[in-house]
């Protein structure tokens, strides 16, 4: 069975207990046992078990092709994770990043209770659907946290968006169709996109849950958000994501959520690991340090 990623807890846990797992074994007549070949999950290994290449740091820069963001994108480093919220407006407390929240909105930003940021609560306490309740992310928060890995797939009538965090894939419609009037509400909404020149693709989201938060800093949004994502490939190798949201219940003014950030393109061999948030490992998580760091009793 594949290895795939776990939640922090059981992570610690491996490697509290590495040293047993990495010691060498005695044979019978007390010789060392030649070492084991490091298992599909060592560092510098992709879940096959094979060798990572990084891409090459001198190769030469190509025009991008017309009206094509497909292939694998990956954001460099850690920025597409994003724990306090937006990246271009993170819940850190500063002045320039605080939101033109509506009295509506406010109301409806105190009934949040994230467990990042500056209105933190303890990991047990949160009310973040995802965590609490195992909810799907849906849009945008798809793109404010945890943005990792991305396959873009192209048909004639749409681009699927295939992600890492939750393997979660998502529909834009390309064939020229109008966003919905009534929509049924849906975890990731409906969502149309259109070249607006050859290297630009803007894509329109409405009719989201109202469930789902914008970010992980807990930002409300209501049935009327607009979602727009700007996908722009300047070069061959790099793509850039811009993202606007747009909810005057909530919000006086449009606000930049997310400002170009760049995506290098990987090969096609390239392997997208499994990342799901799952429910059995954050219990086990808390056992090991949410409640303990916390000073909770698991019980």
């Amino acid at each position: 069975m594949p290895k795939r990623f776990v939640a922090p807890g059981v992570v610690l846990a491996a490697l509290l207990f590495s040293p047993l797992v990495c010691s060498q074994t005695r044979l019978a007549d007390g010789q060392a046992a030649p070492p084991q070949s490091p298992p599909p999950t060592a560092p510098g290994l992709d879940g096959w078990g094979r060798p990572i290449t990084a891409p090459a740091k001198d190769r030469k820069v190509g025009p991008a092709p017309p009206r094509d963001i497909s292939g694998i994108w990956d954001p460099p480093g850690m920025s597409g994770n994003q724990v306090l919220g937006a990246k271009a407006a993170p819940d850190d407390g500063k002045p320039g990043h605080q939101l033109p929240y509506t009295p509506l909105g406010l109301e409806a930003l105190k009934r949040t209770k994230p467990s990042n940021g500056t209105r933190s609560v303890l990991p047990g306490e949160t009310n973040d659907p995802v965590i609490a309740y195992g909810d799907p992310q849906g849009i945008p928060r798809e793109d404010l946290y945890e943005l990792r890995t991305t396959q873009v797939l192209q048909t004639p009538q749409s681009v699927v968006m295939l992600y890492q965090f939750g393997k979660i894939w998502r529909v834009i419609w390309t064939d020229g169709r109008e966003l919905p009037k009534d929509p049924e509400p849906r975890w990731f909404g409906y969502s149309v996109g259109k070249w607006v020149d050859d290297y630009t693709l803007v894509v329109q989201t409405s009719g989201m849950d109202e469930r789902t938060w914008i970010d992980r800093a807990g930002r409300p949004h209501s049935a009327d958000l607009r979602v727009e994502e700007r996908f722009h490939r300047p070069d061959r190798d790099h793509l850039e994501l811009t993202v606007t949201i747009d909810d005057p219940k909530m919000y006086t003014r449009p606000w930049v959520a997310l400002d170009r950030l760049i995506f290098e393109r990987q090969p096609p061999s390239f392997d997208i690991r499994e990342t799901i948030w799952s429910p059995s490992e954050y219990v086990e998580y808390n056992k090991l340090i949410g409640n303990t760091a916390s000073d909770k009793d698991s019980h």
